[in-house]
């Protein structure tokens, strides 16, 4: 089976080709909110949430071990008359000047809580904490993004000290001068650290599909661990994939392609299930294309 992870149903629902096989293909039960859960319902790992700090960091430095790991990535938050939105995270094409400028004043401030501030790439920062540590499960970015973060900050008592780290890295943020040159630019700053993914390195990972098809940093870092054979979506050939394949169709890619690519992997694979991003499901069988008369409203 060919299983595939599309953006959110709005941005690709309305893509000609891709609509016809939304009609005629069976509607399944929605699933949550998030690229992030409909990649991780892919794999298998011992226990508790994904914790992709560990795995993300393992896949750049090979240097996880066991300690206990977070992703911090650089975000851009925006207040508004309600609360503030996140707007980027991840994505604000930093340079390798720049992060490490801003993350000086960081560094202090986590350390003294026994955290190490590690810079993985200009965009894509990690906590290490120690093996023992229980950080609070933030919800990953994809989830977040366009909404307001204030609802998504842990909120029991015993995260106090987590919600009082997260304001304090804010306010070094908010005064960086970085952040000032790159207003001057046109450029986001960056005002946030997103900590979210933790946990320690899983033992093992495991996966049913054969191959995955993906850009995305997590998904390969997820694959690498489970032994999955991995390419890039632009390279994928319907006619020469393997039995069962993960297609990530990421925002990057021309939404204008997906309903031709799918159309094409089709008459390969004799059943397709398509996961938005949004939340949509979808199973679509190679028979279905006699359903004619299912129209598009």
């Amino acid at each position: 089976m060919l299983h595939v992870l599309l953006p959110p149903f709005a941005r690709c629902g309305q893509e000609p080709i891709l609509r016809d096989w939304l009609v005629r293909g069976d509607r399944l039960a929605d699933a949550g909110h998030g690229y992030t859960r409909a990649l991780a319902a892919h794999f298998r790992w011992p226990s508790g949430t994904l914790p992709a700090g560990a795995l993300s960091r393992e896949a750049a430095r090979g240097d996880a071990g066991e300690d206990t790991w977070l992703c911090a990535d650089p975000a851009f938050v925006q207040p508004d008359m309600t609360g503030a939105r996140m707007l980027a995270c991840g994505t604000l094409d930093l340079t390798a000047a720049e992060a490490e400028a801003l993350a000086r004043p960081l560094r202090p401030l986590f350390g003294d809580r026994g955290f190490l501030l590690e810079l993985t790439s200009p965009s894509r920062w990690h906590l290490r904490l120690p093996r023992d540590a229980r950080p609070p499960q933030f919800a990953a970015p994809d989830r977040v993004l366009g909404d307001d973060l204030l609802g998504y900050l842990p909120q029991d008592a015993a995260d106090a000290a987590w919600r009082q780290l997260f304001n304090e890295a804010q306010v070094l943020l908010h005064q960086h001068p970085v952040n000032a040159e790159r207003r001057i630019r046109g450029q986001m700053p960056v005002n946030c650290l997103w900590l979210w993914g933790g946990g320690r390195l899983p033992a093992w990972v495991k996966s049913d599909v054969e191959c995955l098809y993906s850009r995305d940093p997590l998904a390969r870092a997820l694959a690498q661990r489970a032994r999955v054979e991995v390419g890039d979506p632009a390279d994928f050939d319907p006619a020469n994939a393997p039995g069962d394949v993960l297609l990530d169709l990421d925002p990057g890619l021309d939404a204008a392609t997906h309903g031709p690519l799918l159309a094409r992997a089709l008459k390969r694979h004799k059943a397709m299930q398509l996961a938005f991003a949004s939340g949509e499901r979808l199973r679509v069988l190679r028979w279905h294309r006699w359903r004619i008369w299912r129209h598009p409203a």
